[in-house]
């Protein structure tokens, strides 16, 4: 049997799962230590999920065969979420167009942040001054956007500080959402009505998992949330898997195998995000 991917199925790949900042050392190679960044992948068609220090390996990966036109879709504007932007290899790349998507700033778009980050005296160039094209989308999380090519993504808001926007893809009969950086208990009762439709029924939810129930108590407010509220979100909207995400940067590859053991007996199939790792899920099948 052919199993190659194709047209109609929907993969991803993790290429940075840490949260607040990058870690490396000894105890972090297994699960690796760079900030978030996710490859979504409907078909062939490539989207990028925020531009943590892992896209720089992502950038690194896509070499000189990267699309001329990328669509990078930012859950928010913190650090950890852009800081690898402008070493991402196809914005160092003439004729190509890197479009940035921005959903938690009232509609407006992520120019004027991003232009007041990256310029001297903090950064020693502007985006505008990198061989790629910058186009900067703004959006209001909740609405769902449509590209060139037709393919439609879901956006959720989130509860952070800012904001922040979760995405859904629906592809070929699967679907994948990314729910990063939430706060589970801020907002009343959990799961929360808006994202528990949001995620109904999705193949994988890729989850914020900072704390563990014990970190969270100390950390109330500050815009993260549990693996066992991630469990609680799945199995109230009936979704296949969870993968851990936007992990702890002291968490050791042994804490996270231990998280990894005990999230796979309350959602069997589910698992905490490793570097490198893809998930493939093929098209489904139509009955006759």
């Amino acid at each position: 049997m052919d199993n190659k991917p194709t047209e109609s199925d929907l993969s991803v790949r993790f290429w940075g799962v840490r949260g607040s900042h990058p870690v490396s050392g000894p105890d972090v190679c297994t699960f690796g230590g760079h900030t978030a960044c996710v490859e979504v992948r409907c078909g062939e068609r490539l989207f990028v999920i925020d531009a943590g220090t892992g896209i720089t390996r992502l950038g690194q990966t896509l070499g000189a065969d990267a699309p001329a036109h990328i669509d990078l879709l930012l859950s928010h504007l913190h650090l950890d979420h852009v800081i690898g932007l402008p070493f991402f290899r196809p914005a160092l790349m003439k004729g190509t167009t890197l479009r940035l998507h921005c959903g938690n700033l009232d509609g407006e778009s992520a120019e004027a942040e991003l232009d007041r980050l990256f310029a001297p005296p903090l950064f020693p160039v502007t985006l505008a001054q990198l061989p790629a094209t910058i186009e900067h989308v703004g959006f209001h999380a909740g609405e769902t956007l449509t590209f060139d090519d037709g393919l439609k993504v879901r956006t959720c808001p989130l509860q952070h500080p800012s904001g922040a926007t979760a995405y859904r893809f629906d592809h070929g009969g699967r679907s994948v959402c990314y729910v990063s950086d939430i706060e589970h208990d801020e907002l009343g009762p959990w799961p929360h009505e808006e994202l528990l439709a949001f995620v109904r029924d999705a193949d994988l939810v890729i989850y914020d998992a900072m704390y563990t129930e014990a970190e969270y108590c100390r950390c109330r407010g500050w815009g993260h949330s549990t693996c066992d509220a991630g469990v609680a979100l799945c199995r109230a909207a009936g979704v296949g898997r969870l993968a851990a995400f936007h992990v702890h940067p002291w968490h050791t590859d042994a804490d996270l195998a231990d998280m990894e053991r005990r999230l796979a007996a309350m959602l069997p199939g589910s698992f905490v995000a490793r570097e490198g790792q893809e998930v493939h899920l093929a098209a489904a099948r139509v009955a006759a």
